[in-house]
């Protein structure tokens, strides 16, 4: 997604012979995006890593499936009252809202994943909202931990370790059109510009461990929203060098640097990474508006292209009352949305925010699982009214 990084053995050239002291041929594998168009990573393995066998599927999550058609309003889901699934990550995912180019869910793993996955489907992104762990792959090892995005791309054999004894909380966001930096944030060479709201050493990359086995030959793939059972005939860690642009990072939220204006900047400016059919967003603490009769707090808009998914993390919210961390509104296209009674007016003079949260905005309509449903605050709409 970044630069080009290049760790362990790799020859001189592409698709020519790598060879081990003892003369073995390594195998090349290629990660690539669009085709052969795209950005790419090659791995080299001391085995073929295309000889899985079919197997059963050892895990997976939900499928999300729309409750009945509802009408138009404003919803805020507490996902923070939501019971707790627990399990390896692979298995606690609980999608909450979702549509073609996006899945958005929570889950509370309280173990590590037994089996390796590959989504097929889709890039992953999480947002840690509470919890620390290591991400393992085929590519080395990515530490996390709260409050940081972590990024898996899609087709990467992986597997979940979260820290034990800690107690994790996080946010899914499946994108299955991919996960990108906005263009406006790069230069014509890729490189992100100098005004970006951050730069290449914000973000911390796969760390690679050489070649290893983990006793587990288990694959789970997911596509079409089935998981698909295969098994190794060996490990498919055994990785002894890569070279590519596509590969797990991990950016701390606390590093996108914010933006302040004469009078409020639209949610365009807190453009943190972009997918097909939505925009993530970051708000961080920051100062805010400067101009003498400025209105720091959101104004009042009538959202007709866009579906708006807030997750709160943790502050003050100046819009918002009734909302706490793990708090989610969802604002629909089509109705106008803003501030509660009170915040607009009560907002002038502030100087500065400390809320913090994770925003999604999404082209197309979002609809709401069981499980959202089930955590629904029923007076949310009403609370607008003065």
């Amino acid at each position: 997604m970044f630069e080009r990084r290049v760790v362990g053995k790799v020859p001189r050239k592409h698709h020519i012979q790598l060879r081990d002291e003892k003369g073995t041929l390594m195998y090349e594998e290629c990660l690539t995006r669009d085709g052969f168009e795209g950005p790419y990573t090659i791995a080299y393995h001391q085995k073929a890593p295309h000889t899985q066998g079919l197997g059963e599927a050892k895990g997976g999550w939900e499928a999300p499936k729309a409750v009945p058609e509802q009408r138009l309003a404003k919803r805020h889901y507490k996902t923070q009252e939501m019971p707790r699934k627990g399990g390896a990550p692979l298995n606690a995912r609980v999608p909450l809202l979702f549509n073609a180019d996006v899945t958005l869910g929570v889950l509370h793993p309280t173990e590590a994943d037994s089996v390796y996955f590959c989504n097929a489907d889709a890039d992953d992104l999480f947002y840690v909202h509470q919890g620390s762990g290591v991400v393992r792959s085929v590519l080395g090892d990515l530490r996390f931990g709260p409050e940081d995005y972590v990024f898996i791309p899609r087709g990467l054999v992986h597997r979940i370790l979260p820290d034990a004894g800690v107690a994790q909380y996080w946010l899914s966001m499946e994108c299955k059109g991919g996960v990108h930096v906005p263009r406006q944030w790069r230069n014509d060479v890729g490189q992100l510009r100098m005004d970006a709201p951050y730069c290449h050493r914000d973000f911390k990359v796969v760390e690679f461990t050489g070649p290893q086995d983990e006793g587990i030959r288990d694959l789970v793939v997911k596509r079409d929203d089935r998981f698909h059972g295969f098994e190794y005939q060996h490990s498919p860690l055994d990785v002894v060098g890569w070279d590519g642009t596509v590969y797990p990072w991990v950016f701390p939220i606390l590093n996108f640097q914010p933006r302040a204006g004469l009078v409020h900047l639209p949610p365009t400016w807190h453009g943190t990474f972009a997918a097909r059919g939505a925009l993530i967003c970051s708000f961080v603490p920051r100062v805010v508006d400067f101009h003498p009769e400025a209105i720091p707090c959101p104004y009042p808009h009538s959202s007709v292209d866009c579906d708006e998914f807030l997750f709160y993390c943790r502050g003050n919210f100046t819009s918002r009352r009734g909302v706490g961390p793990g708090s989610v509104s969802f604002h629909p296209k089509g109705v106008a949305h803003g501030p509660h009674p009170g915040a607009y007016e009560g907002s002038i003079g502030h100087r500065e925010t400390n809320e913090l949260a994770v925003m999604l905005d999404t082209t197309l309509p979002l609809y709401p699982t069981a499980a959202a449903v089930s955590v629904e605050d029923p007076n949310y709409q009403k609370s607008f009214i003065p």
